[in-house]
Formats: C-alpha cells, sequence, structure tokens
C-alpha cells in the first residue's frame, strides 16, 4: 500500500519528499563523484515498486500525466536553447560528422535494435530510437571531468552529446507525430497532411515566439527582474496552445523557439541560461523520481534476456557503427574514434522523455510501448555504470588522458605568478598562465610556460581552452574587479571552493568597494597583489619543500617564521590551498613563500 494511503500524504508533502529525494540524490552524487543517475535510479526504484512507499500515480491522479508533459517541454525547451548554430559551424569536422552522419545512422540503429532484438513494433522502436540519439550531456560532463581525456576526444564527446540532445528530442517528436498520424489517419495522403501541418502549426508559433522574446528583450519592453518570468510563462503558453490547436505538437513547438532565441545573439542569454540549468536540474530530478517510483514490479519483470541482449547490442553494435562510419576516412586516430565509439552513456533526459512517449504510444493503442520506459531504464543504468567505472582505464589504455594530476590556472603574468607556476610545474603540477595583456606574458613565455593571451571568459577561450584539465583557478591579476568578476563567472564552473584570488586593495570611502559575496576565496594569507609582488622584488623566493617525518610541520614552521604557506599537494597528486588557519600535513610537498634569509 502506499504511503499516501497509510500516512495521509497531501501533495505538498509528496512534491517535497520528490524535490528532497531528487535533489538529495544529485547532491550526494557530487559529493561521492559519481552519476547522479545512478543514485536518483536507485531511491525512486526503492521507494516505489520495492518497498511500496510511494506511489506517483496514485498519489496525483490525473496531475501527473500534465506535471511530467510540462516538465518535459521545458526539458526540451533547454535543449533547444543549448544549440547555438554558430557553435556548431565552429566545431571541429569530426564533431559535424557525428551531427550529420552520427545521428541519423544512429537513429536507425537503435531503431533496428529495438525491432529486432527487443522485440517492439516498428512505432514504438521508431520513438524511442529517435530518443536514443541523446547520449547524456548531464552525464558526460561529469564523467569527462573525471576521467581527464586529452582535449580533442573530450570536445568529441562533449560536443556530440550537447548538439545530439535537441536533436535527439527532436526526432522523438518527429516520430511520434508520424506515428499519431498513422494511427487516425484514413489514408497515406490524409496522413501526409495531418503530419506536414502539425510540423508547420509547431514550427510556426515556436519561431513566432522565439522572434517576440528576443524583440522584446532586445528593445527593453520587458525589465530585466521580469525576464525570466516571462520567458517561462511563454514557454507555457506556447505549449498549451499548440497542443490545442493540434494535439502533441507543443513539444515541438517549446524546442523550435529554444532553438530560435539560442540564435539570436541575446544580451540577456547568461541570465536565462542560468534560469534554464536551474530549472533543468530541479525539473530532471523531479520526473526521474517520478518514473523510477511509478514503476512497478510486474513492468519491471518484463526485463527478460531479450532485454539484456538488448542493452549489449545497443554498445556493441547501435553505438559504436554510426560513429565509426561517420568520423570513417577524416584524420582523427582510430584511438580515438574506439574510445568516442564505445563511450555513449544515456542520462535522465532520455529516461524522462521515454518515459512520456511510451505513456502516449500506449495511449494511442500501441501496447508494447510500455516496454519503452523499463527498457530505457536498464540502458541508462547499464552504460552510466559501464563507462562511469570504465572510461579512464579504457582512455589510458589507449594513451588518450590528459596529465594524471589536476591542473591549476594562474590569472596574470607578474612575477610572483610566473614564479608560482614554475614552482608547480617543479611539482609536476600542469600549469597554465592566463592574461589578456600580451606584455604580461613575456616572463612566462621567457621561463617556458603554458600561457593563453585574451580575455578567459571569451567565447575563444571557451574553445581552446580544456578547462577539464584544470580543477582550481587562481586570479592574481592587478586589477581587483577583473579578479572578482572571473571568479564569480568561473565559480559555477570550477566549483566556489576551488577558486581563489588575492586580497582586494580595500576602499576607505566604500564607494567603490566589491561586495563581499563576489568572487574567489582569499589566497596567500591576505596578501595583495602589490604586496605579494614588492616582497618578490625584495629578494622573497617561491620554494617546493617536501614534509617528512624526519622534516615535519613544525620543523618547517620553526625554521621558516616568516614564511607564507600557500598550496599543499599531497603524495597522491591532490592540491590543498592553505589559508592563514590552516597548517601544513606531513607527507606532503609544501609550495611557500619566503624571504631571502630563510
Amino acid at each position: 500500500m502506499a504511503l499516501a494511503e497509510t500516512s495521509g500524504m497531501d501533495h505538498v508533502t509528496a512534491f517535497a519528499l520528490v524535490g528532497v529525494m531528487g535533489v538529495g540524490a544529485q547532491w550526494l552524487a557530487w559529493r561521492l563523484r559519481l552519476p547522479a543517475i545512478v543514485f536518483m535510479l536507485a531511491l525512486g526504484l526503492l521507494v516505489g515498486p520495492v518497498l511500496g512507499l510511494f506511489d506517483p500515480k496514485e498519489q496525483f491522479g490525473d496531475l501527473l500525466k500534465p506535471m511530467v508533459g510540462i516538465a518535459v517541454a521545458i526539458i526540451l525547451f533547454e535543449g533547444g536553447l543549448t544549440l547555438n548554430l554558430h557553435s556548431l559551424d565552429d566545431a571541429a569536422k569530426g564533431v559535424r560528422r557525428l551531427v550529420i552522419v552520427g545521428a541519423p545512422l544512429g537513429w536507425l540503429t537503435s531503431s533496428a535494435a529495438l525491432h529486432f532484438v527487443a522485440g517492439l513494433s516498428w512505432e514504438a522502436s521508431a520513438v524511442f530510437g529517435g530518443i536514443m540519439i541523446v547520449t547524456g550531456p548531464t552525464v558526460i560532463a561529469p564523467l569527462l571531468r573525471q576521467a581527464r581525456l586529452q582535449r580533442r576526444p573530450a570536445a568529441l564527446l562533449q560536443w556530440e552529446a550537447i548538439v545530439n540532445d535537441p536533436i535527439g528530442a527532436l526526432a522523438a517528436v518527429l516520430a511520434f507525430e508520424v506515428v499519431i498520424v498513422m494511427q487516425t489517419a484514413t489514408s497515406f495522403g490524409h496522413a501526409a497532411q495531418i503530419l506536414l501541418t502539425g510540423i508547420a502549426v509547431a514550427s510556426v508559433l515556436g519561431i513566432a515566439a522565439g522572434w517576440g522574446i528576443a524583440q522584446s528583450f532586445r528593445r527593453g519592453w520587458v525589465p530585466e527582474y521580469m525576464k525570466v518570468p516571462v520567458l517561462f510563462v511563454v514557454l507555457l503558453g506556447i505549449f498549451a496552445l499548440s497542443d490545442l490547436i493540434l494535439h502533441e505538437t507543443g513539444l515541438l513547438a517549446v524546442t523550435i523557439m529554444g532553438l530560435w532565441i539560442a540564435n539570436t545573439e541575446l544580451p540577456s542569454f547568461v541570465e536565462l541560461r542560468r534560469f534554464k540549468e536551474h530549472a533543468t536540474v530541479l525539473l530532471v530530478s523531479g520526473v526521474f523520481i517520478l518514473l523510477s517510483a511509478g514503476m512497478s514490479l510486474d513492468i519491471l519483470q518484463t526485463l527478460d534476456w531479450r532485454a539484456g541482449l538488448f542493452v549489449l547490442s545497443v554498445i556493441l553494435i547501435a553505438r559504436p557503427l554510426p560513429v565509426l562510419v561517420a568520423l570513417g576516412f577524416s584524420n582523427i586516430p582510430w584511438r580515438e574514434r574506439l574510445l568516442v565509439g564505445f563511450t555513449g552513456p544515456r542520462g535522465v533526459v532520455l529516461v524522462a522523455v521515454a518515459g512520456l512517449f511510451g505513456e502516449r504510444l500506449v495511449a494511442l493503442g500501441i501496447e508494447d510501448a510500455d516496454r519503452i520506459a523499463p527498457l530505457a531504464f536498464a540502458l541508462v543504468a547499464a552504460t552510466v555504470v559501464l563507462h562511469g567505472f570504465t572510461l579512464t582505464p579504457v582512455a589510458r589504455a589507449l594513451g588518450l588522458t590528459a596529465a594524471t594530476k589536476p591542473g591549476v590556472i594562474v590569472l596574470g603574468g607578474s612575477p610572483w605568478a610566473v614564479g608560482l607556476a614554475q614552482v608547480l610545474e617543479k611539482a609536476q603540477v600542469p600549469v597554465l598562465i592566463a592574461d589578456p595583456n600580451h606584455a604580461h606574458l613575456r616572463g612566462a613565455r621567457k621561463a617556458g610556460l603554458p600561457v593563453y593571451y585574451g580575455d578567459i571568459l571569451s567565447e575563444d577561450a571557451e574553445h581552446r581552452l580544456d578547462l577539464a584539465a584544470y580543477e582550481k583557478l587562481i586570479c592574481a591579476t592587478d586589477d581587483d574587479a577583473y579578479n572578482t568578476l572571473v571568479a564569480t563567472d568561473l565559480g559555477t564552473e570550477f566549483g566556489r571552493q576551488n577558486v581563489f584570488q588575492l586580497k582586494r586593495v580595500k576602499d576607505n570611502s566604500k564607494r567603490h568597494a566589491l561586495p563581499v559575496t563576489l568572487g574567489g576565496l582569499p589566497f596567500g594569507d591576505d596578501l595583495t597583489f602589490f604586496e605579494v609582488n614588492a616582497k618578490c622584488a625584495a629578494g622573497w623566493e617561491l620554494r617546493l619543500t617536501s614534509l617528512t617525518d624526519t622534516f615535519g610541520p613544525e620543523d618547517w614552521a620553526q625554521a621558516n617564521p616568516q614564511a607564507v604557506a600557500l598550496i599543499e599537494i599531497s603524495s597522491s597528486g591532490a592540491l590543498r590551498v592553505l589559508g592563514s588557519q590552516d597548517a601544513p600535513r606531513a607527507g606532503c610537498q609544501l609550495i611557500h613563500l619566503c624571504p631571502p634569509d630563510a
């Protein structure tokens, strides 16, 4: 019996329970550095079909279907908002091959595997096969960060997942429209007419809504604080209006709307992206918990040997074959082709969209479509676990891993920054010095250090720099405002706990002082840019010292009473930035700034 029946759980409590389980599972996965989908899958199945504590269908009743439908619409809108055609034009040749050639072939091979191996009808296979194009951008990113691949294979996997996300959803929507037309039309001509009408209606509404949003935002017709609410309301309105005019065209309309907005170069696009990222995290978590908890043991028991054979066919044939064909006769080495071909984890979007379309296909009279959801769960669980534990060793065996130690980006090319980078290199820590001033990089280039000339927040840096190879960022230019801007903006990329900056120069007037809520964590024992460089000019040096059992932290502190401890490097290569109250530990290497007479 469901918990709602035994404890009288109301809708508010049920919503809270779903949110706590979904977001809690994502947080736990982040702490343990494991794919979040594994925890959400296990938790949803545990409280749902296994223990019978929570049944979304009994709890929410008729509200469940529209709730999931609206959530999936927002998720698909987010997918369209991710696809910037300018980024596609600038992408590598291999990415274009994976999208233009690999995606249609993947749709075909996945549909064939579903029909001939899993035993689904062609209608269900065509819809689910389109969804299977999506390789899980939310799953790929943490896997790449953990595996630390070389730049090109990492870019191929990452951009394929980003670009194919809306394409896979669009393919599923189109296939679903075809199935609806074939089920309701009386002739082929009538079916084609309804299909074309549906695509036209959705396209017109999606383009009109995207154009209207872009024009109103660009001309200042909507104030800044209302842009996100207006966007959200228009999204829901277009979804409902399109479905009202022609049933089941709303998903296509919102996907096209997101595509249009993504390519209009709006000044407020950063805020819109943050909104959709936050909304997607919440909605994906909620939808996944609802779908997994709503699975019944009877449906799960349909996962027989054919389901296992289907998963194997996808991993060994349906995924590698399109990739190898798409990348054939290109300048990409065979090792990179193999790695990309055998790396295709599916994510939450696949399960969410598959569950929605499965229910709608069943409503149309396609009975075997009820197997789509359990097959999606099986595929996601198998691929996430497989690639989560094998990507790093496979990439290392193929010689496609980057540096084994986490790297550091030092922003600014001052003498102190160059000295810090040299000591990091001496400790075999990958390091990069970035500065928007070409003259400031003269000392770094003379020292033979890797440099990047340009604004690290620019689009060029986004495409040229492999930020996944670096774990920490130290902002150390002579401009406190720029340091704060970079630390704040890249804090979401590196994590706030991994972004640091030199102490700002105090402004007694408080008129020009920056808020303390912005910027990174303090670095260098509260020393400003001018203070650390003045020390270097006076003969202070950055040194690397090994702390052992015979020369421990206490011995070092007695021998260097004026020294400033900066970074601790463990035997495994982990970096820990030391604050004024932190003490170094034995068995580590210590980077410190010491006076000339030390």
